[in-house]
């Protein structure tokens, strides 16, 4: 049982933000938007921290001044893990730091709190890293041959997505627009989607990065890895449908990623490290690895439609799958995206693919769940879903939990489907 340390503010024990956590955000306070720690039911603010000389020394004050985090994510390995232990030690009780400060104004409660962006996203990539996903996929569209692509075991496959359109837990999706073609339609049609899906993901940001023409070798990873956070890359399933061959996803793609507003360190996660599954064939040797890369989240899929919000019924947990499962893992991914020579920036964010386990209810996708609507969920409103309708909303939440080590949790990223703008 590891030594649990105390901190002088008030965290209950199902709290997903102990101070073993100590995750990053960025909110609105009455000065504008300020870097915070979520801790317990309370926020820390770093800006006031800052102000009051509890960084000097290990941090310039600028950086954990700035209205997001991306200076910190620029700053290095060195100074993040300074800074989070400056952290603990501030909010560590009985610390002597903040004997001289009034320590109710370094706290915002956090159900009061307006959460941001926390960092300006550079580039975007959405990986495809589930060998369960991939292959119940293959099974659905390609039913007579084998479900995996003969490059799929050698690469983590990938595609960039578009980061003017990622938006903070909380925000409105609106249902996109698009062609369409059903196999049985002799031309395609335009209007808005009738196959909206989630994505259940969870994506990692990008810290100091390199020079263009310089790839970041597999080992050197956790110098530009900063954290993880929550993804749900929404999926408009028929335009994706008709528009992905030859060059992939596009429209169906990117009119929407949605990420939740904290950003968990992988400090914070190394106690729930493990190893991945077993790859066949030994990937080649810029993939290899020999530490383990995975990590054993909890994650969760709610879906609520709005007759279940007017009849007071809660969400429903439509899958539950877990982050170990992936076959490429974080490390491979960025390795695999730099070799090439491209530059990786502060801010950067990369997903790893839907995440879905063995069994038919951890699966991480409603293309998945229903396999391709042929088998509707039936949920305890008495409605049926194949995809999303207008009002339904989809909270994703993660969280690591064990005996004898601290609950680290992600919170949770929502949002609601509203109409098409132009079609309905």
């Amino acid at each position: 049982m590891m030594q649990a340390v105390k901190s002088w503010v008030d965290v209950t024990p199902d709290s997903d933000f102990p101070i073993e956590n100590l995750p990053y955000g960025v909110f609105t306070s009455s000065q504008g938007a300020h870097i915070g720690v979520a801790i317990g039911d309370s926020i820390l603010d770093l800006h006031a921290c800052a102000q009051a000389g509890l960084f000097d020394g290990i941090i310039e004050r600028a950086v954990l001044q700035a209205p997001r985090l991306n200076l910190l994510l620029a700053s290095g390995r060195d100074a993040w893990s300074a800074v989070r232990e400056r952290i603990r030690a501030i909010l560590q009780e009985g610390t002597p730091l903040v004997r001289d400060t009034n320590r109710d104004a370094l706290l915002s409660p956090r159900v009061q709190a307006s959460m941001l962006m926390p960092f300006e996203v550079g580039d975007y990539v959405d990986f495809y890293s589930s060998i369960e996903h991939a292959t119940n996929l293959g099974k659905i569209f390609r039913p007579d041959t084998e479900p995996l692509l003969p490059n799929w075991r050698w690469i983590p496959i990938g595609y960039h997505g578009r980061s003017s359109t990622i938006v903070v837990d909380g925000t409105p999706i609106t249902r996109p627009c698009g062609q369409r073609k059903a196999p049985n339609e002799a031309t395609p049609a335009f209007g808005a989607s009738r196959m909206l899906d989630i994505e259940l993901e969870v994506g990692f940001v990008t810290g100091p990065g390199n020079r263009m023409g310089t790839p970041i070798p597999i080992e050197s990873a956790r110098d530009h890895i900063f954290g993880l956070l929550l993804v749900n890359d929404w999926s408009a399933r028929d335009i994706q449908a008709w528009e992905y061959q030859p060059l992939g996803p596009f429209l169906g793609k990117s009119f929407a990623t949605s990420i939740s507003p904290w950003l968990v360190t992988l400090d914070a996660l190394e106690p729930y490290r493990v190893p991945g599954p077993p790859q066949d064939p030994q990937p080649l040797p810029y993939l290899r690895t020999s530490e383990p890369w995975n990590y054993d989240v909890q994650l969760f899929v709610e879906l609520q439609t709005q007759n279940m919000r007017r009849q007071g019924v809660p969400p429903h947990v439509i899958s539950r799958t877990n982050f170990k499962y992936m076959y490429w893992n974080m490390a491979q991914q960025l390795a695999h995206a730099t070799v090439n020579g491209t530059a990786v920036r502060p801010g950067d964010l990369y997903a790893s693919g839907t995440i879905s386990g063995p069994a038919p209810d951890s699966y991480g996708s409603l293309i998945e769940l229903t396999w391709r609507g042929t088998k509707p969920l039936r949920l305890p409103s008495g409605e049926e879903r194949a995809f999303l309708e207008d009002g339904d909303c989809v909270t994703l939440r993660g969280v690591c939990e064990s005996p004898g080590k601290p609950r680290i949790g992600f919170g949770s990223v929502s949002g609601e489907i509203v109409a098409a703008s132009i079609f309905g």
